[in-house]
């Protein structure tokens, strides 16, 4: 009888001592900024440059607020979206607000902008060129086959003098077929992949070429100093950091925006970039 009351007892303990260790498990912070003695640990998509840069720049100081950043980085602008939706994202950091209408009227995504962080200028660079008023008539320009792009990127050719769009199309939204007057009879390729842009730089190809500034830098061009024009740095097209929607209500990505936006990391772009990255104040 001692025997069995023995075994009943130790049965009763390791049972015990397992429940313990089950509670434990969730004592730590999760993205929710929930209390416990564990960091907060959040897991953000970012292109290369100058995104992923500014992160790992913000990751000391996020530690000290108790938030452990893991930096994932990509080299295109669909699966950021698509690894946010599956959940293996907290947050992403790499495009602006059109691209991300888009998106969600695209795919559905059900996403809101956490906070804007900095303005990319877009630039046109040419290798045969020196300003973009030698372009000679017939000129072809290239640029990307992203569809969100294509109205930013008519408004910095209008804004050059080079064509005129249709009044009654808003600026965000505008075609090549919204292109209402075109003096030069200029030629528009749009059938690159974003990423490609600078390679076919380097090899010469088109009159002039645009590329997305993150491209642009990672490539080692410089807007200012490398395009013949570029786009004014009050341009709305800010990027921003991306999160499934109630998740801008998390005390941790609330941290996040407020660090990428802090002096101190507004500095750090000022003193990196220049006016090639231009902070949101």
């Amino acid at each position: 009888m001692k025997k069995i009351l023995y075994v009943v007892l130790l049965s009763v303990i390791v049972l015990a001592l397992a429940a313990c260790g089950t509670k434990n498990e969730g004592d730590g912070k999760n993205a929710s900024g929930g209390n416990g003695k564990e960091e907060t640990k959040i897991v953000v998509g970012a292109s290369n440059t100058p995104h992923a840069i500014i992160l790992e720049k913000a990751q000391p100081i996020l530690k000290e607020k108790g938030i452990d950043l893991v930096i994932e980085t990509y080299q295109d602008y669909v699966l950021p979206n698509k690894d946010l939706e599956s959940g293996h994202l907290d947050a992403n950091f790499f495009q602006h607000i059109p691209y991300l209408d888009l998106q969600i009227d695209d795919h559905g995504y059900d996403f809101v902008n956490a906070g804007a962080i900095h303005i990319e200028p877009m630039a046109i660079y040419s290798t045969k060129y020196d300003s973009i008023a030698d372009l000679p008539d017939g000129a072809t320009i290239l640029f990307s086959n992203s569809v969100a792009e294509h109205g930013r990127v008519l408004s910095l050719i209008e804004a050059q003098g080079l064509i005129k769009l249709d009044e009654n199309v808003e600026k965000v939204d505008a075609e090549i077929k919204d292109i209402v007057d075109n003096p030069k009879n200029l030629k528009f390729d749009a059938n690159y992949d974003p990423a490609y842009m600078p390679q076919l730089y380097k090899h010469n190809e088109g009159d002039a070429l645009i590329i997305n500034s993150n491209y642009a830098i990672d490539a080692g061009l410089n807007q200012v100093d490398d395009s013949i024009a570029m786009e004014d740095t009050d341009s709305p097209y800010a990027n921003i950091i991306t999160v499934g929607k109630g998740d801008e209500k998390k005390e941790a990505i609330k941290t996040l925006v407020e660090v990428l936006t802090s002096k101190e990391i507004q500095d750090f772009i000022i003193e990196e970039w220049g006016n090639s990255d231009v902070p949101v104040k």
